[in-house]
């Protein structure tokens, strides 16, 4: 019988085994400053594209005074306890009925946090006898929820409808010899590519198989949509939604999350969800914070308005200077760029040390190998000259790459990831 450690100490993992030479720097970087357009990173001032505050709420002065008006009047502990037990108030319940309200449905449950939300609405929503079909690309918080399941589960090509109908049949033949269900999971917009899920012709589908739909909606609540109210109601379906998710993470630069469905559906899963009946209370501070947000969304249409101003922006200065940005339908903004890992290391450092320019790197196994995708997060706390300034470092960065440059000065680091693998 081997150590339990011994794993750890032999394979750090596939990010892991690169901290050395990677964190603080590629990963865990540290920002400072206040939660803006331009931040410090290392010392120097830069544009950043990373912070998913995309209405620029996170700094806003409302905002800033109803949180410190809270925190001064309920602490960070109120109330205590589990909703079911001791931890459910008014307006824990007025913030709910008016996140409802927002999305279009007939009731809304809070969630203290998007992932471990997304993890437990799952496996309160299906049993063993159920079926789960969902994306292949699918975020990280539905692929954990999914592992759960203690049935069968497929995965379908990315929003590929031939894909996607294929599973169903398959998923149809298992639940009729089950007596099961059937569960189709999508997001609303894909958080790495910006493409919105295809949720218009995966309804259509409803036609001819018997399934129900749960939408994470974490990048399209708020920015998508006449309202804000996200993927659904920009495509038209939001009714046919039967589960919605959101997080405040994004568009309400918060902490927290909701799901929200028919009244008996929202009914069910909060005597059911093991995250929310085992877990302390969203804090007060939190919910208040969410319902002045929540109102800012609702009545000052100019906050997604100078959002997507700067999206078109960005994303048309980025094509009409002949960057690739893939086929996003949201304010997610992907650069795709040819190079190896080391090449977008050096890259990287380039745009952050002498152009002034934080945005997130992705590069293989999230993507296929010899791809550098740089992702940026577009905000309305962005001004124009932000772009204008980022849209000639790009094309600085390019052309070092394109030219060698880069990979010149990468020979050191492709040397030791050789000897690694």
């Amino acid at each position: 019988m081997r150590d339990l450690f011994d794993k750890i100490y032999k394979d750090k993992g596939p990010l892991g085994k690169w901290a050395e030479q990677a964190e603080g720097y590629f990963v865990f970087p540290k920002l400072e400053g206040p939660i803006s357009n331009r931040m410090k990173f290392r010392g120097k001032e830069v544009i950043t594209w990373s912070i998913n505050d995309y209405l620029g709420l996170a700094n806003h002065p409302e905002v800033r005074k109803v949180d410190a008006e809270a925190a001064a009047e309920y602490g960070s502990a109120y109330p205590m306890g589990a909703r079911m037990m001791s931890g459910h108030t008014q307006l824990h319940e007025k913030l709910q009925d008016e996140l409802a309200s927002f999305v279009h449905k007939q009731s809304a449950y809070l969630l203290n946090f998007g992932y471990q939300g997304m993890v437990s609405t799952i496996d309160a929503l299906v049993s063993k006898q159920d079926v789960i079909v969902y994306d292949v690309d699918a975020h990280a918080c539905i692929i954990d929820g999914v592992r759960l399941h203690l049935g069968q589960r497929f995965t379908y090509k990315h929003n590929d409808l031939e894909s996607i109908e294929k599973n169903l049949q398959r998923a149809t033949k298992i639940a009729e010899q089950t007596g099961g269900g059937i569960l189709l999971i999508s997001e609303g917009v894909f958080g790495m590519r910006g493409e919105q899920g295809r949720l218009k012709e995966i309804v259509e589908l409803k036609k001819k198989y018997n399934f129900r739909l749960f939408v994470d909606d974490a990048h399209g609540f708020g920015t998508l949509g006449k309202t804000g109210a996200g993927a659904g109601e920009e495509q038209g379906i939001q009714d046919e939604i039967d589960v919605y998710f959101a997080t405040f993470a994004k568009s309400l630069a918060s902490t927290g999350a909701f799901i929200a469905a028919d009244k008996e559906i929202i009914d069910y899963l909060k005597y059911n969800l093991r995250s929310q009946m085992f877990a302390k209370s969203l804090q007060m501070q939190l919910v208040v914070g969410a319902l002045k947000r929540l109102e800012m969304l609702r009545t000052m249409p100019e906050l997604k308005e100078k959002l997507w101003e700067n999206v078109n922006a960005l994303q048309n200065g980025l094509k009409e200077n002949g960057f690739d940005i893939g086929t996003t339908q949201s304010c997610v903004t992907p650069v795709y760029l040819k190079g190896s890992i080391p090449e977008a290391m050096a890259l990287v450092k380039d745009l952050r040390e002498n152009h002034g320019v934080f945005c997130s790197i992705v590069v293989y196994p999230v993507i296929p190998k010899g791809l550098i995708l740089l992702r940026m997060i577009p905000t309305a706390s962005h001004t124009l000259q932000d772009i204008e300034e980022t849209l000639v470092a790009f094309s600085a960065i390019r052309e070092r790459l394109e030219n060698g440059t880069y990979k010149r000065l990468s020979a050191s680091v492709s040397a030791a990831m050789a000897s690694k693998e």
